[in-house]
């Protein structure tokens, strides 16, 4: 009878470590899900000058309870033989909030996730072809960037966006059924910061 007890008492105390493990002491790793669409545009800046721009629509959540923060976000663009870096991060729905510090728990964050180069870099062109878009994340206390996400999008000629027309954008909508990018131009007033 005492084996039997200790054998129970044993057990509860592993499944009470196992447990405690899972909810208060390990965390787990960032995600991102597939973005639901993603959209080449250009912004005017103070200067009247255009900036290329990419925004990105998906959920940011954390596979642990005690979620992450995340630093800062980019985007590294290819473009043929071109590599380009978006690293000036804005995220929000309504209101464009400049990137850094934004907590991700486990039941996560959707947002609007907006990227340009860097005001001084060298200009950049939609061009149609092919892209490859990552997005990275940099979470504090980590030396490298967490890769999050890699997706491939393409479009044709007529969907050209130039950088004289700022309400022009290319759209890439998630087509589940097709597993695929479907890509379409649109031509709208800003709505969108």
């Amino acid at each position: 009878m005492a084996y039997l007890s200790f054998a129970i008492s044993a057990l509860a105390l592993m499944l009470s470590g196992t447990v405690a493990w899972l909810t208060l002491f390990r965390r787990g790793t960032l995600k991102i899900t597939r973005p639901a669409f993603i959209a080449f545009r250009y912004d005017v800046d103070k200067d009247n000058q255009s900036l290329p721009k990419i925004f990105v629509r998906a959920l940011l959540y954390s596979t642990g309870k005690r979620g992450h923060v995340v630093e800062n976000m980019y985007l590294i663009v290819r473009f043929g033989k071109e590599r380009r870096t978006f690293n000036v991060w804005g995220h929000g729905d309504e209101k464009l909030s400049r990137g850094s510090g934004l907590f991700i728990g486990e039941t996560g964050v959707a947002a609007n996730h907006h990227f340009n180069p860097v005001s001084d870099s060298p200009a950049f062109e939609f061009l149609p072809g092919e892209y490859e878009v990552s997005v990275f994340a940099t979470l504090p206390g980590r030396q490298k960037p967490l890769h999050l996400h890699t997706v491939t999008l393409e479009f044709e000629e007529p969907m050209r966006v130039t950088r004289q027309n700022a309400d022009a954008s290319i759209w890439f909508d998630w087509q589940p059924e097709a597993n695929r990018y479907h890509a379409h131009s649109e031509v709208r007033r800003r709505t969108i910061p």
